[in-house]
């Protein structure tokens, strides 16, 4: 029980808040259109704060496990969405929930929480900076080229328009790429404040879930989500999680890795990053398609931290001579 306590997420609490929040205020009329300007607003800054994070020195220090980024890249946008596509065909969840699973394996992998477990673990830390980095930056261009190719041919949603291609670039690409070339300025700034920075980021996240889950508490998404849906939504989350881990472990053990860069591959290729699903859900979607298809991303997240927190302590604790790759999750 003590685990469990120390896995949850203190940041959900926020977001469940934040839901709750738009569910019983939601923001209508001027104040929606006030609150979309903000969580616009929030977005760039969370990408440009993301650009300005961004060490090449970290990129260029573990660049050379090219064989371990490419199966974590491989895992997290091709193995997944292929995941995404099958469970999409599952329906004991309504037709938004199937749009909003598929989104979610289309999604980057976490940066933060990676190498956090990576390191509990006893893995290779330089490498799992690096893939899960890599992982971030190309979602910025890979998870929106995959939305429209996926969601729109597998009939999850015909959401993604041509103006979405304009809100990446000057949404999510230019901040980014103006965050990264402004680091040797403000590099020195974004890691003494670190922790400000972080609450910035999740103050932009929580912009956004309040402007999208209001819209889509006005269409009435609530009257359309049962107890046993949402129920249903977490056992697919769950399973998907459980897949891709038993996925992960055994790709790594037919590549050979050690030991420290099969757990990069289990944490890195296993995870979703919430923190760039719901800026680009912000980009892609209309406003009240949002609410719907970020409830899985949410779900997901927390299943995912409490999932590899137990695993990464269990890997910790193993004396490194008797293990020579990551034991399947139980």
């Amino acid at each position: 029980m003590n685990r469990l306590r120390q896995a949850l997420d203190p940041f959900l609490l926020l977001l469940i808040a934040t839901v709750a929040l738009a569910s019983v205020l939601p923001a209508r009329g001027e104040g929606a259109r006030v609150a979309g300007a903000i969580a616009d607003a929030g977005i760039v800054l969370l990408f440009f704060l993301h650009g300005a994070k961004l060490s090449r020195a970290a990129i260029w220090s573990g660049a050379r496990a090219w064989k371990l980024h490419l199966a974590t890249l491989a895992t997290t946008f091709i193995a997944f969405p292929i995941l995404g596509l099958i469970v999409g065909r599952v329906g004991i969840v309504p037709a938004d929930m199937r749009a909003g699973l598929l989104f979610l394996a289309l999604l980057p992998s976490t940066v933060q929480s990676s190498i956090a477990f990576t390191a509990i673990a006893r893995g290779n830390v330089a490498a799992a900076v690096v893939s899960a980095s890599f992982s971030n930056l190309l979602g910025i261009v890979l998870t929106p080229l995959l939305v429209a190719l996926l969601m729109q041919r597998s009939g999850s949603a015909g959401l993604v328009s041509l103006s979405s291609i304009e809100g990446i670039v000057l949404q999510l690409l230019l901040p980014f790429v103006a965050g990264h070339l402004m680091r040797p300025w403000i590099g020195g700034f974004i890691e003494r404040h670190r922790a400000m920075i972080g609450r910035v980021d999740r103050g932009s996240i929580l912009l956004v879930v309040y402007a999208a889950f209001s819209a889509a508490v006005v269409e009435g998404l609530w009257s359309k989500v049962s107890t046993g849906e949402l129920l249903a939504l977490a056992a697919l989350c769950m399973a998907m999680l459980a897949v891709v881990l038993l996925f992960t472990y055994a790709l790594g053990r037919m590549l050979g890795l050690s030991r420290e860069d099969a757990i990069v591959l289990q944490f890195c290729g296993s995870k979703k990053s919430l923190a760039s699903g719901v800026p680009i859900a912000g980009v892609l979607f209309p406003a009240a398609a949002v609410g719907p298809i970020l409830l899985p991303v949410m779900v997901f997240h927390q299943i995912q931290l409490m999932a590899c927190a137990l695993l990464a302590r269990r890997y910790g604790a193993q004396p490194l001579v008797e293990v020579q790759q990551p034991a399947a999750a139980e």
